[in-house]
């Protein structure tokens, strides 16, 4: 289908070794000045305003706007309020601008004069550009370890006269590489972010019909260290169809943040839910409560994937038996000292992770509570401290103590609260739905001047189409998924608290 030398990627490596940018660059990473990611940002910012780029033709292709968030309009973004992402668009844009203020700017007027384009003015969209790009198209490559370390092939070349000197000079560049390139190396695999021209041209899809590999020897492709598409379809591609990829099992959170798209009702999607930090030096007894923590190594905030429901007491059947594991979640502690503590009814129907769960029940704890979890873990250490508590007994003791009510109390009121932060200024899931339908969507300033021409002779149907700008749209799909799963996330919660409440009235340990 497709074949690309790996030799055309845009990688760590690729920067350092640059004619024009590789000095400059290869002085600022040992520094500690900028890191691998930063480089490839650097280089496309870079390519981008050189006037005879080699990169010209590659970067041509690519859009010049996104549809991630940071590309938002003000108006747009306020569609996002009450949403994670909100927040997080907020803060990762005043990171970007800081990082831009403070050294990007600098750094690449510096590249840019090296190359005698002293006179081009630099601004944030482009370093914000070359960020989007990099998001939304490096890959995680498998490359061979002879490819990404050629001393390891150059070290049988003693019999050519400069053999020596290239040794020296590749084992002095070898270091540097090896902090670069590796996010993880298994056996003859170095596992390197990067670009590869071509490949990140293909879009997503739930049901791709391609997928890449890498072809170390050439025995597949005839190019050895290369990238290369293969057929993943079940049927015949027809004619003129798209050649799509999978990005892998991401919510819309994920594909809007990175990727700038969604996915409508995406099998995939999930809630965050968090405990926040500054909340708890708020709570009683906090400073025993964070070393509890501390010990359990407790987790501040959870993901619920939506398959999770599956399993839980309203399952949606959301996934094929068998699919994935995706929907299962680890196993309640069960372990009692006194014995009384049995192992709850509703235990594998409760959907929640039980690190969060260990979390909510240390935060939640009562005075007396919390003396009789001291008791228990001063006893299992012994007078003379001869034991070490580790995070298993700590999370023993609290369930002992504790059970599952107080947790499960908080947790409900964690959610009320998203789901309030939700609707507070865009109202209920069904209000999104009702916009989605009377929606026309419209990608560009162009397309919004032909459809508001189109519709102006139905200006008296109720049922009109509204125009809505793809980013609108997006924002609007993304935040009614989270409503949705908030609500169901809570309805679980609710009927798990009741029913643990029942037992405990029932029996309850000493």
């Amino acid at each position: 289908m497709l074949v690309v030398p790996l030799d055309l990627a845009i990688t760590p490596m690729r920067v350092l070794q640059d004619p024009l940018l590789g000095p400059a660059c290869r002085a600022m990473f040992e520094e500690g000045d900028v890191d691998d990611r930063l480089l490839m940002m650097l280089l496309l910012t870079v390519e981008r305003l050189r006037k005879n780029s080699l990169w010209k033709p590659y970067l041509g292709m690519l859009p010049t706007t996104f549809g991630n968030p940071l590309w938002f309009s003000d108006d747009e973004l306020k569609e996002l309020r009450g949403t994670t992402l909100y927040r997080a668009t907020e803060l990762q844009k005043k990171s970007l601008l800081t990082l831009y203020e403070t050294k990007v700017k600098d750094i690449v007027k510096k590249l840019l004069t090296l190359d005698g384009n002293s006179e081009i003015e630099v601004c944030f969209e482009d370093f914000l550009w070359a960020n989007s790009v990099f998001w939304s198209r490096a890959l995680n490559i498998p490359m061979p370890r002879s490819y990404v370390f050629p001393e390891m092939q150059d070290a049988h070349d003693s019999c050519i006269p400069e053999a020596e000197e290239k040794r020296s000079q590749v084992k002095k560049s070898d270091n540097l590489t090896k902090e670069v390139a590796c996010n993880t190396m298994t056996g003859d695999t170095v596992w390197v972010e990067g670009l590869v021209p071509g490949i990140d041209l293909c879009n997503h899809d739930l049901k791709p019909i391609a997928t890449w590999e890498v072809d170390g020897t050439g025995l597949t492709t005839g190019v050895p260290f290369s990238m290369y598409l293969i057929s993943a379809a079940q049927s015949p591609w027809q004619i003129d169809q798209e050649i799509s990829i999978s990005y892998g099992n991401k919510g819309n959170e994920e594909l809007l943040y990175l990727y700038g798209f969604v996915i409508d009702d995406n099998t995939d999607d999930y809630l965050m839910v968090h405990y926040p930090a500054e909340a708890l030096n708020t709570i009683s007894f906090s400073e025993s409560k964070s070393q509890l923590l501390e010990v359990q190594k407790a987790e501040m905030r959870c993901l619920l994937p939506k398959t999770l429901l599956d399993n839980g007491f309203f399952p949606l059947c959301t996934q094929s038996s068998g699919e994935n594991n995706k929907g299962k979640v680890d196993q309640v502690c069960n372990y009692s000292w006194s014995g009384q503590r049995k192992m709850p009814s509703y235990a594998n129907k409760l959907v929640f992770p039980e690190k969060f769960m260990t979390t909510l029940r240390t935060v939640a704890m009562q005075e007396d509570e919390l003396f009789k979890v001291s008791s228990m873990l001063e006893e299992l250490v012994g007078p003379e401290r001869e034991r070490q508590l580790s995070d298993t007994d700590v999370q023993s003791a609290v369930w002992e103590v504790c059970g599952d009510s107080g947790a499960l109390q908080l947790l409900v009121d964690l959610l009320r609260v998203k789901m309030m932060d939700l609707e507070e200024s865009s109202g209920t899931d069904e209000s999104d739905l009702n916009l989605l339908k009377k929606a026309l969507i419209t990608d560009s300033q162009e397309d919004s001047k032909q459809c508001t021409s189109n519709l102006s002779t139905k200006a008296n149907d109720s049922e009109e189409p509204k125009l809505m700008s793809r980013n609108k749209w997006s924002a609007v799909v993304y935040r009614r998924g989270q409503k949705q799963l908030t609500r169901l996330f809570l309805k679980e919660a609710e009927h798990a608290l009741q029913l643990s409440l029942n037992e405990e009235e029932v029996t309850s340990p000493c």
